[in-house]
């Protein structure tokens, strides 16, 4: 009789626990709302309680021209999608804008970048005139830090290939994208 009592409480542990909300989760397939293979004209039906800004070039939401601004309501800027140029366009870059948006591990785009090399393994730092791109193992997210958070004698020089171990550790992140191909 204890084993019973002791099975149909588990039980009803399990069923009892709370569903994660994944409306700011950034995750492998998804972020938010959006899965890595929404079609571009379901964003009104997914955002239909927010505010969908597109660029002018682009005469309907389901048009590949042109990048998509996500707003809530209130004016908070939430997202950037970039579309594909495909005949059925999905989103294929996004930039996340919304300190709300997190993933699983905590990181999103107030994270600086002890907090994403202790969260993530690195797969390669690229440098640009401005900027150093982090990317990820196994992830389609990377990061942008901008010059301005490195040490001067790593700011001014063009050629310079920036390695990880050189970049502070508490270097603000610029940029936190998420690419889909």
């Amino acid at each position: 009789m204890k084993k019973l009592f002791l099975i149909c409480s588990i039980l009803i542990l399990i069923s009892c626990q709370k569903e994660v909300d994944t409306t700011f989760l950034i995750g492998k397939e998804h972020v938010g709302k959006l899965k890595k293979n929404t079609p571009l004209k379901d964003l009104e039906t997914i955002y239909a309680l927010d505010s969908i800004v597109r660029d002018t070039l682009s005469s309907r939401i389901g048009s590949a021209k042109g990048k998509v601004r996500i707003y809530e309501k209130g004016g908070a800027h939430l997202l950037t999608l970039t579309p594909s140029a495909d005949s059925l366009p999905v989103i294929e870059n996004i930039r996340i804008f919304d300190p709300r948006f997190k993933t699983d591990k905590g990181i999103g785009v107030q994270s600086n970048f002890k907090q994403i090399k202790d969260a993530y393994p690195l797969r390669k730092v690229v440098t640009s005139m401005n900027n150093v791109v982090i990317f990820l193992k196994n992830s389609d997210m990377y990061f942008t830090i901008s010059k301005e958070e490195l040490p001067s004698s790593l700011r001014y020089a063009a050629s310079t290939n920036i390695e990880a171990v050189q970049i502070p550790d508490e270097a603000k992140v610029k940029y936190l994208m998420v690419g889909w191909d």
